[in-house]
C-alpha cells in the first residue's frame, strides 16, 4: 500500500494529487475520522510494548470485545494496525510503517 503522505513525482505547481494516493488518503483519513478508533490506536501506542489484544482494548475503552473488533478490522484492512497471532491471543500492533504519521497525528 502506498504511503499518502507521498505527494506525485510531477513537480509542476498545482499538479493535482494522483488519483490513487488520493483515495488511499481519503481513506485513511476516514479510518481515523472515529473517535473510538483514535482512541484504540493510542491505547496501543500507550501500552508498555506497543501491542494490545482485543480484550485489552475492550476493557480499556469499556466497549463490548463486538464493538472494538470491527474498528480493529477497519484499522487492519487499512493498514494502520497489524495482527500477530501468538497461540490463543492475537496481538495488535501500529504498523512499523505509518507509526510515525500516528504518532504525529495523535500528538
Amino acid at each position: 500500500m502506498a504511503q499518502p503522505s507521498s505527494r506525485p513525482s510531477s513537480s509542476e505547481p498545482g499538479a493535482p494529487l494522483a488519483r490513487s494516493l488520493a483515495e488511499d488518503l481519503a481513506r485513511t483519513l476516514r479510518a481515523v475520522a472515529d473517535p473510538t478508533r483514535l482512541q484504540i490506536l493510542s491505547v496501543v501506542l500507550d501500552s508498555s510494548d506497543g501491542r494490545a489484544t482485543v480484550g485489552q482494548l475492550s476493557d480499556a475503552l469499556e466497549l463490548r470485545q463486538p464493538t472494538v473488533t470491527h474498528h480493529v478490522r477497519i484499522l487492519v484492512d487499512d493498514g494502520l494496525l497489524q495482527r500477530e497471532p501468538d497461540g490463543k491471543f492475537v496481538w495488535l500492533s501500529v504498523s512499523p510503517d505509518r507509526l510515525p504519521a500516528i504518532q504525529d497525528l495523535l500528538r
